[in-house]
């Protein structure tokens, strides 16, 4: 029987690649998506649920994707023409989201900036999951914490082109500052410039991945059955191992997913304040603090870069994904304290350490557990569930937890947020304890 090969390094990348693009997209929106709120004029203990949007559309876009590409068997391949589409859609709605406060709109700016924000998340959500679900059809389990390390790396080097693209923009002499109510130019242009890269990087993947055709993957799957001397008995048992796996990873991902939702809500809040002194959305100083962000937010990128080179070397999961954990939330703990911009370096630094390992462990974890199934899709489609649900759940609590760690009227409320933050990775990093790390499951 046939089994997956070791696929070489470039083959690897290639599979990958055009993350670096989409991830462009997903960094400018979570660092700019705030600001751009506060900018139309929505109160800071709101904002929180307007986060809402990205992982409601997560929940009911990406099991779909997963569910018809598994289904999905043409000459572009499997996964590949749900990636085309989705591309296609973010890069006309990145287009029309930064313009949400100078189309005539007036009171109806917010709403149409909700219904961008929505679209926008929908799509990156469709040309995200082809990439995690090519891995998991195209690499075998002893290259697949390397194949995930690297599309964190690439997903990084993603952010931080996203992240600092404003501040690089402003700095050029592209405008960082409107009329009230309008979204600064620097803004827009990113999200202009992000749309193209994206483009080229996802049809570099396109034109550069021929997925396996289904002789192939049905050779594939019964190799893997052999490999385990499955029977209707073994099987049932792996498919038992293999859930409390999916369980389990996913508990992990609420406390994780939760404490990184609070960081995108709140950091721009609470750099203007610790940092440039104000909290006025409409002033220069906000405006320079959201510009920051970016930036932060980039070197928190370089750290999840860099840590993604070292998580392969970790001999132990387990052990890789509790270090990291724990050293991203004592750079949360961190950031309220700091009052220089330079010295946000350090903790957003460390913060990527806990991203990189939520990049590349959890979907090792889960595609390890199921490798022989040939609905990898929809597993990956309802595994995302463990990243939505969290997300839904901090933005319903936001504007509480808001109010209980000191409220809209007490500045430092959002440092505390991030304080928060921090507890809940810790959380998490207790959670890994219990994951079973058992592989296969046949169906």
């Amino acid at each position: 029987m046939k089994q997956k090969p070791n696929l070489p390094f470039w083959s690897l990348w290639n599979l990958s690649f055009g993350f670096f693009g989409v991830q462009i997209a997903f960094a400018l929106q979570q660092a700019n998506i705030s600001g751009i709120f506060s900018t139309l004029g929505v109160d800071l203990d709101k904002i929180g649920y307007f986060w809402i949007v990205p992982p409601l559309m997560g929940m009911i876009v990406q099991p779909i994707v997963g569910m018809f590409s598994d289904r999905t068997w043409n000459r572009f391949g499997r996964r590949l023409p749900w990636l085309i589409v989705g591309t296609l859609i973010a890069i006309l709605v990145m287009t029309f989201l930064p313009n949400s406060g100078n189309l005539g709109l007036a009171a109806n700016a917010v709403f149409f900036c909700v219904i961008m924000f929505m679209l926008l998340d929908t799509s990156i959500n469709m040309a995200m999951q082809p990439f995690k679900m090519m891995v998991g059809d195209m690499v075998n389990e002893k290259q697949k914490a390397k194949a995930y390390s690297i599309q964190s790396l690439l997903c990084n080097a993603g952010s931080f082109v996203g992240n600092i693209a404003p501040f690089v923009l402003a700095a050029i002499g592209i405008a960082n500052v409107a009329a009230p109510g309008v979204i600064p130019d620097s803004v827009k242009w990113s999200f202009y410039i992000g749309a193209a890269i994206m483009v080229v990087c996802v049809l570099y993947t396109f034109f550069n991945v021929k997925e396996y055709d289904p002789q192939q993957m049905k050779e594939f799957r019964e190799a893997a059955l052999i490999e385990e001397n499955a029977t209707q008995s073994s099987a049932n048992s792996h498919s038992k191992k293999a859930i409390r796996v999916f369980i389990e990873v996913a508990a992990v991902q609420f406390f994780c997913w939760i404490a990184f939702t609070y960081m995108w809500t709140y950091t721009n809040a609470t750099i203007s304040h610790n940092v440039w002194g104000t909290l006025d959305a409409a002033s220069k100083g906000f405006q320079d603090a959201r510009n920051w962000v970016g930036i932060v937010f980039a070197v928190q990128s370089v750290g999840s870069i860099l840590w993604a080179i070292v998580l392969p070397k970790f001999k132990n999961i387990k052990v890789g994904y509790i270090v990291s954990l724990l050293i991203g939330a004592a750079g949360f703990a961190w950031v309220p304290y700091v009052h220089n911009q330079y010295m946000l370096f350090a903790p957003y630094f460390l913060i990527g350490f806990a991203w990189a390992a939520m990049l590349a462990y959890p979907f090792t974890l889960v595609t390890n557990a199921f490798e022989g199934s040939k609905r990898m899709g929809t597993v990956l489609g309802i595994f995302n569930c463990s990243i939505c649900l969290p997300q839904i759940v901090a933005a319903s609590l936001s504007e509480t937890l808001y109010n209980v760690v000191g409220g809209k009227l007490i500045p430092e409320s959002n440092g505390n947020m991030l304080l928060l933050a921090g507890a809940l990775l810790v959380a998490g990093a207790l959670c890994v304890f219990i994951i079973e790390d058992k592989k296969h499951i046949t169906d």
